[in-house]
């Protein structure tokens, strides 16, 4: 498994995988289509995509994830927004979700990001070092599903958490 940052040759690819990745996805409305393929698309062409990778073995990419600034309390911060991940549905469950997080949260590190914040299942974030924090909240969202994780050693900030307009 390679990753690697995305280039412009890999967006029609990202499209896809992302669409398909969260067709049917259980926690959108029955029926409802897909919209995260857009926020990817609408993050990149506003040049908010912090960071982009791709996952790809001999057949092609596999799994895509996304990072994006978020504000706190209306103000910039060194805090970033990761979502969506997505992974060609047969091979979810595999790991190659989990490597991209790791390699991507290792990346924004190095470039100096102070935290990470994610709207997510708790069951399987918990497991990259993501916990709830009553420092951050997102309007709307149960306090449970929106996760945090400081990426140095400092006070978390504290207020309501704003992700870019693409994710309206």
């Amino acid at each position: 498994m390679n990753i690697r940052p995305e280039t412009k040759s890999d967006i029609n690819a990202i499209t896809v995988l992302t669409y398909m990745a969260f067709e049917n996805h259980p926690h959108h409305e029955p029926g409802a289509k897909p919209t995260e393929h857009l926020i990817v698309n609408n993050l990149r062409d506003a040049g908010a995509l912090t960071l982009s990778l791709v996952a790809e073995n001999e057949t092609g990419i596999v799994g895509h994830i996304a990072f994006s600034p978020v504000s706190i309390a209306g103000a910039v911060s060194t805090w970033y927004g990761l979502g969506p991940v997505s992974v060609t549905p047969q091979l979810q469950g595999k790991g190659i979700g989990a490597q991209l997080i790791k390699t991507g949260l290792e990346m924004l590190k190095v470039q100096g990001a102070g935290g990470m914040v994610l709207l997510g299942e708790p069951e399987y974030y918990h497991r990259f070092g993501f916990k709830m924090h009553s420092n951050l909240t997102l309007a709307g969202v149960p306090a449970e599903y929106f996760l945090i994780q400081p990426l140095v050693d400092t006070e978390i900030p504290v207020g309501e958490v704003t992700y870019h307009p693409a994710f309206v």
